[in-house]
């Protein structure tokens, strides 16, 4: 056993040791003090590996004495159970995971959890809920402004809120103070609605058939022809289509459950030109997985069509779909049907489109009575003259 060397400060000694990480030797300096009628024998450090000096311990011993310094045993105990209250803390990120784990999996599910994972988790993931105050929230908001949408802005404090309302009526948390937390949803018109003219649809349907890229070009004819969502069309696997019965079945869709489509003559079209090489209809380059990476083709498809870039493509393609539904006079129960709004107000940006339809009737209507007006005149000038 190594030799015990006094130093110079009274209560301060060293043991030679082999030193940690390095060639030779260091001295590990300890230290001796009587508290509390007990006799205390405490490391103090390493010469090289904690720069501990005789000088340094002995000032580490002064603060022992006089109880200004925790022991090792003490600081280590105290940083276990800090490092264990941590753990148990409530925090949004164990919010969200109690949150997620009581959904049934789906599509709305996996969008969440990319808006929390992306916005939520790196501004308020490791915060408590009841730390919370509003100018979190307006943070949160400006700072999502900066790169996105107010549509996405709404979104996730949508989000937001849902997490808060499931913790309390869970017991998991108090309800969030008024006075100290709220939320300010973004005031935005989201009622933008793309509609082409017959010679735009007809461009558009020649561009996307005349496409190199095959897929592109069946993804915006079976848009157009059905009213589906990119995503929907992407996940679209042949198990899926029923062409017998004439319908998609959607496993997993924005609102979670199982929806049906119909099918009609030009998507049975589109569905009937595409291989069968894989379980997708739209399959990608990895087995397994459907096809991504189309914008650009799907850009080139918009520019050969002659549309503007504000055009977005294939969701403005599902506008496309309802819009000409709704001013070819169909209601707007079907259209809503037809596009599986869960919310009848989604599809009052239509209503225009029927209204105008509705106009033009009633135009027509007044101009079939005109006409018999005049020929009644007719009637009666002739009758007035034989007589």
């Amino acid at each position: 056993m190594a030799a015990r060397i006094k130093t110079n400060h009274v209560g301060v000694y060293y043991y030679m040791q082999p030193r940690l990480g390095g060639p030779g030797a260091e001295k590990v300096f300890y230290i001796v003090f009587k508290q509390g009628g007990k006799v205390h024998e405490e490391k103090a450090g390493r010469q090289y590996a904690d720069a501990m000096t005789a000088a340094k311990a002995s000032r580490i011993r002064a603060a022992r004495i006089e109880g200004k310094r925790e022991s090792v045993k003490e600081r280590r105990a105290r940083e276990k159970a800090e490092a264990q209250a941590q753990a148990s803390r409530p925090t949004f990120n164990r919010l969200w995971a109690a949150y997620a784990a009581q959904r049934e999996p789906s599509h709305s599910l996996s969008t969440d959890a990319g808006r929390y994972q992306k916005h939520l988790a790196p501004a308020l993931g490791e915060k408590e809920p009841g730390e919370l105050v509003t100018l979190d929230a307006d943070r949160l908001r400006v700072k999502i402004l900066k790169t996105h949408s107010p549509q996405t802005v709404k979104h996730v404090l949508a989000l937001l809120k849902r997490i808060i309302r499931f913790g309390v009526r869970a017991g998991l948390i108090d309800p969030p103070n008024p006075r100290k937390f709220s939320i300010k949803m973004p005031s935005f018109d989201n009622t933008r609605t793309e509609t082409l003219t017959d010679e735009q649809l007809a461009a558009l349907l020649r561009a996307a058939a005349e496409d190199s890229n095959t897929q592109a070009g069946a993804l915006v004819r079976l848009a157009l022809a059905t009213g589906l969502r990119r995503g929907e069309m992407l996940r679209l696997r042949w198990q899926d289509i029923d062409t017998d019965a004439g319908f998609i079945t959607l496993p997993r869709t924005k609102a979670g459950k199982v929806q049906r489509v119909p099918l009609n003559a030009l998507a049975l079209e589109v569905l009937a030109g595409l291989p069968r090489t894989s379980e997708y209809c739209f399959p990608g380059q990895k087995v397994g997985e459907h096809a991504k990476g189309l914008y650009p083709a799907l850009r080139r498809i918009r520019k050969r069509a002659g549309l503007p870039d504000s055009v977005r493509p294939l969701h403005a393609w599902r506008h496309v779909f309802a819009s000409r539904l709704a001013s070819s006079g169909e209601s707007l129960y079907v259209v809503q049907k037809l596009l599986r709004h869960s919310d009848g107000r989604m599809t009052q940006r239509y209503s225009h489109l029927a209204d105008e339809t509705l106009r033009q009737a009633a135009d027509k209507a007044g101009r079939i009575m005109e006409q018999a007006g005049q020929e009644q005149k007719v009637v009666n000038l002739a009758d007035h003259r034989k007589a």
